[in-house]
């Protein structure tokens, strides 16, 4: 199982920095919601283009969706940025807008081999919209922190 630690940073460099303290994003005073097994590479892309209205192809192509910032010498941890899209996206989306994209999102095939449902997606979509609400009042950017 991964955990998948999603923060907001000032930028890549202090993104990338939370390899390097035991802890990850919260221990490194970065605020945080903390999830398992939500791929910041392609179930987040899904995620984007559901909320943007978009394809998967143009959501995954977007500027820093799933880049990966940190060294992958020791594949325990590693930081991927999220695009400035999907925050803008959660951080303006209504509740009702979050519980339609909930539903369409659990159905993908990512969330659907981790047995996520629709009242879990939910779940995870509002701690994102809030993180983003508060990363986009504060000037930050989103990232997540994979880790074995």
């Amino acid at each position: 199982m991964t955990i998948c630690d999603y923060f907001s940073a000032a930028d890549d460099q202090a993104a990338v920095a939370v390899v390097d303290r035991p802890g990850g994003p919260d221990e490194a005073g970065h605020d945080a919601v903390f999830l398992k097994n939500i791929d910041p590479v392609v179930a987040v892309a899904q995620l984007e283009a559901i909320l943007t209205d978009c394809g998967y192809e143009e959501a995954s192509q977007r500027p820093r969706s799933g880049q990966l910032l940190s060294s992958p010498e020791g594949d325990v941890s590693l930081v991927f940025s999220l695009s400035d899209t999907l925050g803008e996206a959660l951080a303006a989306a209504a509740p009702a807008d979050l519980a339609r994209a909930a539903e369409s999102w659990s159905m993908t095939a990512e969330l659907q081999q981790c047995q996520v449902d629709a009242q879990t997606a939910l779940g995870v979509l509002e701690a994102l919209a809030g993180l983003a609400r508060r990363a986009g009042a504060a000037g930050l950017r989103l990232y997540c922190q994979w880790s074995l």
